[in-house]
């Protein structure tokens, strides 16, 4: 097994992958990537049997399917199409990461409940957590990893209420978890989310600033904001780049930024694809398994 090159054939249902996540793939020590775009459901199976049965079984393990694309529930079943296509010993790995969001939140929620832990002694049991930008990937993983530790969560929507609805509804017959999907276009309704909120995570698009200056100051019980947003201007106002659990300015909840979020987030999917390359059996990876890869990271 030693001898077999690594090969990882990464599939997209868009027209182009991720050249981010290409090279990740290429540093972490694949020799051979291929990519596939606009891959649907239904093209997973013979895909992932091609690439199965024209290796030796025992050169299996060292060849990986990578899920990109932007959807995350689509990423799950890609996955799990990909993992019920094999046939043993006819097997490979298979990770799913779309729009890096898997890894992503894996490491905010990582980064946050280090701070938790460190400077208020306390996890995510009970914690009430905010999620704004909870229609997207990003929101939709970090959401559903910190209700499966034991925090009361709220999806926050900003345009109409039913996609985060949904959403929860989703998560509910997935996971298991229970979400609250909460109204936030107008200030009072923002305002009331974030009085009550003690963990806020800002998920919302690149360069979209969802809380202001002013709403920072009705945070009385709020111990830590994190922001992925790294576009000008920040998601959280006042946020900084390398902020790691430092005081936010304007309230007195501590900080995580988007470059200390991006530091585990690299390291994590970085991790990923070594795991992939050095397992002596096929995996098969979503964000729970990134979640646990980026707390061993920020320990």
């Amino acid at each position: 097994m030693s001898d077999a090159t690594p090969i990882l054939h990464m599939l997209s249902p868009q027209k182009h992958m991720s050249p981010f996540d290409v090279n990740m793939a290429t540093d972490a020590g694949y020799k051979v990537i291929v990519p596939y775009i606009n891959v649907t459901l239904e093209e997973v199976t013979p895909l992932v049997q091609d690439a199965i049965f024209s290796r030796p079984p025992d050169y299996g393990v060292r060849t990986g399917v990578f899920i990109g694309g932007k959807d995350a529930i689509l990423a799950l079943d890609m996955l799990e199409a990909a993992r019920k296509a094999q046939v043993p010993p006819f097997q490979l790995s298979v990770f799913a990461d779309p729009a890096g969001s898997f890894t992503t939140a894996a490491a905010m929620v990582a980064c946050v409940e280090r701070v938790l832990k460190f400077k208020f002694g306390r996890g995510w049991k009970g914690t009430k957590v905010a999620v704004f930008g909870a229609t997207g990937v990003v929101g939709f993983a970090s959401s559903i990893i910190t209700a499966l530790e034991g925090a009361d969560v709220q999806l926050v929507a900003h345009r109409g209420v039913d996609r985060v609805v949904k959403s929860a509804a989703v998560s509910k017959e997935r996971f298991g978890v229970d979400l609250t999907a909460v109204a936030g276009e107008t200030d009072d309704q923002k305002r009331e989310i974030i009085e009550n909120a003690e963990v806020i995570f800002a998920a919302a698009a690149a360069g979209v600033q969802v809380i202001s200056k002013e709403q920072k100051e009705f945070a009385k019980n709020l111990l830590v904001v994190a922001d992925v947003n790294a576009v000008p201007p920040p998601g959280v106002e006042g946020m900084e780049l390398f902020m790691d659990g430092a005081q936010l300015p304007g309230c007195n909840a501590l900080g995580v930024g988007p470059l200390a979020i991006g530091d585990i987030k690299y390291k994590t999917e970085s991790g990923l694809f070594k795991q992939m390359i050095g397992s002596k059996e096929p995996l098969a990876l979503d964000f729970r398994h990134a979640f646990a890869l980026a707390r061993q990271l920020v320990a």
